[in-house]
């Protein structure tokens, strides 16, 4: 999975002499995270949501006509941007990003495409990621299994005891550290289940037949109905 396909492309750009409330208005109207501040064809800098609403509660809590004055007409974009903000490449993965966004507690990259800025990663496209992976809009039901080793054949094992039961199979993901443990062997893992079935309850009884441990489940059928409805807990 490449950024330059999952990426929010030709994103509104500022430039640094852009006031701030204008800019606060953009992200506000758009439901943006972040806007790439470029002057001359250069990415300058970052202008966050998180960094207008931090300026406009001080503001608030000053109630000082000076500076609420200042800050929606003289506040400019250079004063508040974030300077020579993390970027990533259009052409780099997914994966990559979510693991630099979490090293660096960042929440919404430029992307880059030599010195040009082609689009912007955020909160919104890693929603939007996890929503196809979970397959949001299908009302799929699923399980998740008690944390266990991935050994050979266990992907196997769970689709035959889904399919046993005539479930329909749509996703298995592995969830948890990728770090190896003390000696150096993969770190045991919880296993999501994504698939159709007309009676969860027979997929957990084959599922546990086979020898794994549900620890959580969701029936699509009752969910639709019942939004905030589990028919396990995780523990």
């Amino acid at each position: 999975m490449l950024v330059c396909n999952w990426m929010q492309p030709a994103p509104i750009m500022i430039g640094s002499d852009m006031l701030v409330s204008h800019a606060n208005q953009l992200l506000t109207d758009h439901n943006l995270h972040g806007l790439p501040v470029v002057d001359d064809g250069k990415l300058r800098g970052l202008i966050t949501r998180a960094n207008c609403l931090r300026a406009a509660h001080f503001v608030a809590r000053t109630q000082s006509p000076d500076e609420f004055e200042y800050f929606h007409n003289r506040l400019k974009v250079s004063d508040l941007m974030v300077r020579n903000p993390a970027t990533v490449r259009a052409t780099d993965t997914m994966e990559s990003v979510l693991a630099t966004g979490q090293s660096l507690q960042v929440g919404q990259f430029p992307v880059m495409d030599g010195d040009a800025v082609v689009g912007m990663i955020s909160a919104n496209e890693v929603f939007a990621l996890a929503a196809h992976f979970l397959g949001a809009w299908e009302r799929r039901s699923g399980v998740t299994l008690a944390e266990q080793p991935l050994v050979p054949g266990l992907f196997a094992r769970i689709v035959e005891a889904v399919e046993s039961v005539n479930g329909h199979m749509r996703a298995i993901y592995p969830i948890g550290s990728s770090e190896p443990d003390a000696d150096g062997y993969p770190p045991d893992r919880r296993v999501v289940v994504r698939f159709h079935a007309d009676r969860v309850a027979d997929v957990i009884t084959a599922l546990e037949s086979a020898g794994f441990t549900v620890v959580e489940s969701v029936d699509a059928g009752e969910a639709l109905h019942h939004p905030n409805h589990t028919s396990r807990g995780a523990h």
